[in-house]
């Protein structure tokens, strides 16, 4: 199955590089994390089109094959237009649509003046801590020990990638705190995929955001094999305004059907 859409096949460029499976079956691809089978979006099917009339039992059987265990359901569909097809189905699955918006650029522009703060490539135990500390700040401390221990391999898992040379995590750093932070990384296919832009709350409309993504673009952009950054973000967000802002423009949209369970 080929991927025409950006957003997944950035997704599945970060899954693989991370130690996923990747399957194809012709009209579908499956993807496994074994490493971290609680991670949803590391564990589905991607669909070659969106579900049509009469597609929900073929496509829960599907998962249900793979995922026996699973109390969740999480469906890519492929694409760039941002079709979600027949919506009963939907109600079948038990499913909601969520359409992100995919964003590209060649190169970034600068945006105001050069914020207060010290930012630089992480490289240090305490600096990546501290990117953990910062994704409790921004989306609150897990309510049970799985869920710390979820986003701890996935920080954990992001440093892996930089260290083995797949990309770098810049942050910005106030009195060596760690206020704002963004991953970006890339393969072979000149395409860069940033991932977790995120801002202290206290630290906020200060510019730290477009700093850390210009950092980290200035170095991926060294090498003449990256020819575009891809990032995804929902588009009733404030931070894609930051991103056009930045250069990047609207390129595609891209389709997930998930349950929580």
């Amino acid at each position: 199955m080929k991927i025409a859409s950006l957003g997944f096949r950035t997704d599945l460029m970060l899954l693989e590089m991370g130690g996923s499976v990747v399957t194809d079956h012709g009209r579908h691809l499956v993807v496994r994390t074994p490493a971290n089978p609680g991670f949803h979006w590391g564990n589905f099917l991607l669909f070659e089109s969106p579900p049509q009339r009469g597609d929900a039992s073929r496509w829960s059987a599907s998962f249900e094959a793979v995922f026996p265990e699973a109390r969740y359901r999480a469906f890519g569909v492929d694409g760039v237009a941002g079709s979600v097809g027949d919506r009963t189905e939907h109600q079948a699955l038990g499913v909601t649509a969520e359409v992100n918006t995919v964003l590209t650029a060649d190169r970034l522009v600068s945006s105001g003046a050069a914020p207060q703060a010290d930012v630089r490539l992480l490289t240090r135990d305490d600096e990546w801590r501290q990117v953990l500390e910062l994704h409790f700040a921004c989306y609150g401390l897990p309510s049970d020990s799985d869920g710390r221990h979820f986003a701890e391999r996935q920080v954990a898992g992001y440093r892996s990638l930089c260290e083995a040379g797949h990309g770098s995590w810049a942050g910005a750093f106030v009195e060596d705190r760690l206020c704002a932070g963004a991953g970006l990384f890339a393969d072979a296919s000149g395409l860069a995929r940033f991932q977790n832009v995120a801002t202290h709350p206290d630290f906020r409309r200060r510019g730290l955001a477009s700093a850390v993504i210009r950092h980290a673009a200035q170095r991926a952009l060294l090498p003449a094999d990256i020819r575009k950054l891809v990032i995804v973000a929902d588009p009733d967000d404030h931070a894609i305004r930051l991103y056009r802002a930045l250069g990047f423009m609207d390129t595609e949209q891209q389709v997930q059907l998930h349950n929580a369970g």
